[in-house]
């Protein structure tokens, strides 16, 4: 996993930085999104991988089937990655470019798993602690565990705050085996 990272992350940066100074951000996280989801279905994937087509062929599968979001940047930036053989890496390089986006514009988004439903004041009173915490806007997606027993579980980017009553147990647990 940290080999895709950092593989992806000069082509992430790359694309961030045009789309950034060009002003075209969101098309940009469009497009990748479409390049991404296109990469992950498995007759894609199979075409992408196979040996006997040439870097030029890849890349223009992957153009064809985007056609109407491909201008003439990301048709390049597909062929720089059909080149380098790093085309199975546009998902990736998706997740490492809504990253920058999300940093440039000042937001992260944050998952709740909660063992039951969340009142609208605990979503308010845990969006205002977390807003200070991490100095930026908070996007809330809250949903309910009923694996996690109790508490809450919370995942913003590569930050984990896990109160949960699973999590406890198996700090517990992991305590009294060691």
């Amino acid at each position: 996993m940290a080999e895709l990272n950092t593989l992806a992350r000069p082509y992430a940066r790359a694309a961030f930085e045009y789309a950034d100074q060009t002003d075209k951000l969101q098309l940009w996280s469009q497009s990748l999104g479409l390049l991404a989801a296109l990469v992950d279905e498995a007759k894609v994937l199979a075409l992408l991988n196979n040996p006997a087509l040439t870097a030029e062929a890849k890349a223009s599968v992957l153009v064809e089937l985007c056609a109407d979001e491909a201008d003439e940047h990301l048709k390049n930036f597909i062929a720089v990655l059909a080149d380098n053989k790093r085309l199975v890496l546009l998902p990736t390089i998706l997740d490492q470019f809504e990253a920058l986006k999300a940093e440039r514009e000042k937001f992260v988004e944050v998952h709740i798993a909660s063992a039951y439903e969340l009142t609208e004041g605990q979503i308010a009173n845990l969006k205002k602690a977390l807003t200070d915490r991490l100095k930026r806007e908070v996007v809330l997606q809250t949903e309910t565990d009923n694996t996690l027993l109790g508490g809450a579980y919370i995942q913003a980017n590569d930050t984990v705050i896990d109160a949960s009553l699973r999590g406890r147990l198996a700090k517990l647990a992991e305590a009294m085996n060691s």
